[in-house]
Formats: C-alpha cells, sequence, structure tokens
C-alpha cells in the first residue's frame, strides 16, 4: 500500500513538470493513462514510441475545403477511361461521401478547428447538382456550391487548343482564389476524383502540427502516394507523422493540402501555373517545392481514381475496390 502511495506521488510530481512515464512491464503509460498501443497525442503533444513527443507550437484553427468538380467530363486531355469504367458522376459521389466522413473523423478528433467545404463546379448537369447538394444536405457540414463559368478568366488566360484545357485552367484558378480570399489557416485543394480513407483528414492535420512544429515553417501535403513518385531515381527524406511515414517529394497534382500563409507568399506560382498549359502541367507549383517541405503520404491517404495504367494514379498497396464500395 506504501508502494502505490509513492507510485501515485510519483506520478503526480511527474506530470506536474509536463513529462510523461512510459512503463514497459505493464505496457502502458501511468501519466497519460493509456495503454501504449492507444493514441498517445494530445492537443498539446505529438507523442510516437520510441521517438518521444513533439510540443506543438503549430496549431491548426481552421480548414477550408474546396473541391473541384466537372462531372461531365471522363478523364480531362486523355481518351481513357477510368478504373472500374463508370460514368463519372459515380466517381463525384463517392469522393464526396469519403470526403465527408473523413471530416466526421476529423471532428471527433479535433473538434475545435472550423471547417467549410467549397464546392467549385465547371458545367455540371442539374441533375448531377441535384446529387451533389443531397449529399451535402445529408451530411449538415457548412457548405457552398460555386457555379463557375470559365469565361470569368478569358482576358487573364491565354487562348487554348481545346475548350476543356481552358475551363481547367480558369477553375484551377478560381480555387486559388477562393482560398487566398476565404482561408484562414488551412486550405485542401481537392479534385473530384479522389477517394479518402476515413482517418486521412485527422492524419494529415496531426502530421501537419507536428511536422511544422518540428520545422517551425509551415508545409504542402498531398493526399496521396503517387506511382509517378518511383519511376525515377530520386533522393528523399522519410519524416514521422501523426501515425505513419511520410516522404518528402518535389512535384505534386493539383490536389494538396498547404496553408493561407504559403499560398500568399507564393502567389505569384499559383497564378502563373493557371495562365496557360505548361509542361509539365504544375510547373510553377513545382517550383515552390524548390524551397518549401512537400510531403506525400507512405503508404496513400486517398487514391486517384484513374485509368489503372496511369503513373498518376492507382497508389499501390491500397485496395481499391473495397475503399470503391464502401463509399457508394
Amino acid at each position: 500500500m506504501k508502494k502505490n502511495i509513492l507510485k501515485k506521488l510519483f506520478v503526480k510530481i511527474i506530470k506536474s513538470f509536463g513529462f510523461e512515464i512510459i512503463d514497459q512491464n505493464q505496457f502502458n503509460s501511468p501519466t497519460l493513462d493509456k495503454d501504449l498501443n492507444q493514441q498517445l497525442s494530445n492537443i498539446n503533444k505529438s507523442i510516437i514510441l520510441p521517438l518521444g513527443e513533439v510540443n506543438l507550437t503549430r496549431k491548426i484553427s481552421s480548414l477550408l475545403i474546396i473541391f473541384r468538380t466537372n462531372s461531365n467530363i471522363e478523364i480531362w486531355d486523355q481518351n481513357k477511361k477510368r478504373i472500374f469504367e463508370k460514368k463519372k458522376i459515380e466517381y463525384v459521389k463517392r469522393s464526396l461521401n469519403s470526403l465527408i466522413k473523413a471530416i466526421k473523423n476529423l471532428n471527433e478528433n479535433y473538434n475545435s478547428i472550423k471547417i467549410d467545404i467549397k464546392i467549385v463546379d465547371g458545367y455540371s448537369t442539374k441533375e448531377n447538382l441535384e446529387i451533389i447538394r443531397d449529399i451535402l444536405d445529408r451530411s449538415k457540414e457548412n457548405f457552398e456550391i460555386i457555379n463557375h463559368n470559365p469565361s470569368e478568366h478569358q482576358n487573364i488566360i491565354k487562348k487554348q487548343k481545346s475548350e476543356d484545357t481552358f475551363s481547367n485552367l480558369s477553375s484551377l484558378l478560381k480555387c486559388f482564389e477562393i482560398g487566398k480570399k476565404n482561408g484562414e489557416d488551412l486550405i485542401y485543394f481537392i479534385e473530384d476524383d479522389y477517394l479518402h480513407f476515413r482517418s486521412s483528414l485527422e492524419e494529415m492535420i496531426g502530421t501537419y502540427e507536428r511536422i511544422s512544429s518540428q520545422l517551425n515553417k509551415d508545409l504542402i501535403i498531398c493526399p496521396s502516394d503517387y506511382p509517378y513518385l518511383y519511376m525515377n531515381n530520386e533522393k528523399t527524406n522519410l519524416l514521422i507523422g501523426s501515425k505513419r511515414h511520410w516522404r518528402t517529394i518535389n512535384k505534386s497534382l493539383c490536389s494538396f493540402m498547404t496553408s493561407k500563409k504559403i499560398l500568399n507568399q507564393y502567389w505569384d506560382n499559383f497564378y502563373q501555373n493557371c495562365l496557360d498549359r505548361h509542361d509539365p502541367f504544375e510547373k510553377y507549383l513545382n517550383l515552390i517545392y524548390e524551397k518549401e517541405v512537400c510531403i506525400s503520404p507512405v503508404k496513400s491517404l486517398s487514391i486517384h481514381m484513374t485509368n489503372i495504367n496511369s503513373s498518376y494514379g492507382l497508389s499501390p498497396f491500397i485496395n481499391y475496390k473495397s475503399l470503391w464500395e464502401e463509399n457508394e
């Protein structure tokens, strides 16, 4: 009994100094009152065994999700079909369903973060827009549907060989403009053919806070582990996130999460990227990653539902069919 009293007193003293105790014999933490196979991190610390803790100096206050969609175009600039070969609205619908599940999970773990959703739509049919609105209405989340007309940028973006290319550039610029105007902290630019795992946003936010606090700078996070990242023998750094490994990358597609600070600091890059079709398409975005940290998950937290042979699509070691079916 005396031993238990001394143990409780010791735990209390340790906690008062802000330290944690690991009892490897009992495989638990008396200060956290948790088993070691549970989530050990909290709102102030990111704790990873056996790496210890990181004090979270970069806390996320809000997340603006900008979902870019055109439910009429199957695969832009390609005469190919997507995996499972369904109509485009099926991918949009399942993408939104998966994203909302990820938002719900984020709310459960980070309930102080303000979340807003803006849908930037380009020429969806009335029927498809009703499907999109119904999903969002049922979600009970804050959202706005913006019907974008590419003619808004007719005197800004260079004339393109096809109307679809011009529209794609215009809708991307519209998303960046909305992020610049309405973003407060983090902004997630996401396209309509990505399926998310339920934990995706929670892990992205947790990883952002952890790594940004370690580096003392903002960063860019991609949701997918793209196969094209493994095509070249490029050097990378492997980082520990909130629940998995992440790798540094020097190029991305147009779906990523970053901060209002990064968007403002590199606005010329975001703007220039939309003025013409470049080779690669993300040319001016990739230039940002020469100066700032951009990371992607290993393994993927979201999969790009494109053609199965596309190097920009399906991430390795994922059960695609299961994720597809559970978001119907």
